[in-house]
């Protein structure tokens, strides 16, 4: 089954390429900020797909890699992918909506403060450019809240 490309799926396409990050993360409930940064590299995997990996820094892990893949499934009219690090065991699976130039993805994963629960996060990517991007993480408090954790800016090398 050969599934051709839809206009989502050039949009993809422009995170391929060679990243520098810098980022910040919320270390806890009193709001202290850590640093990281990195590189990541986006590949296309076909025309339906990219995957980034990511080596850095990352606060409270220290040295980390992760992977991504990213694509659009025509038949869920969403797009969906994948997360993976080598801080934790656990996949995030998402899906996700584009609107202009912001795609959020949903998930769910182990929450902050209980990891034997899960918790539903968001990670945020805006283009701003050609050669910018943001991501943000945010996750679903029980009071129904969005709370930001880290954000990151991603510049072409």
């Amino acid at each position: 089954m050969q599934t051709e490309p839809t206009p989502e799926h050039p949009w993809l396409q422009q995170l391929v390429g060679e990243w520098t990050y810098e980022n910040e993360c919320v270390m806890g409930p009193d709001g202290k900020t850590e640093r990281g940064s990195g590189r990541e590299v986006v590949r296309a995997f076909g025309d339906l797909w990219v995957i980034g990996e990511m080596t850095g820094t990352a606060p409270g892990c220290g040295e980390m890699k992760g992977l991504m893949s990213l694509g659009f499934d025509p038949a869920k009219d969403r797009f969906v992918g994948t997360w993976i690090g080598t801080p934790m065991a656990y996949m995030f699976v998402y899906e996700g909506t584009l609107e202009g130039n912001v795609l959020t993805l949903d998930c769910e994963g182990p929450a902050f403060d209980n990891p034997a629960e899960t918790a539903r996060y968001q990670d945020i990517v805006e283009l701003r450019s050609p050669d910018e991007r943001v991501l943000r993480s945010q996750c679903l408090g029980s009071d129904g809240t969005w709370t930001p954790f880290m954000s990151g800016v991603f510049t072409r090398a």
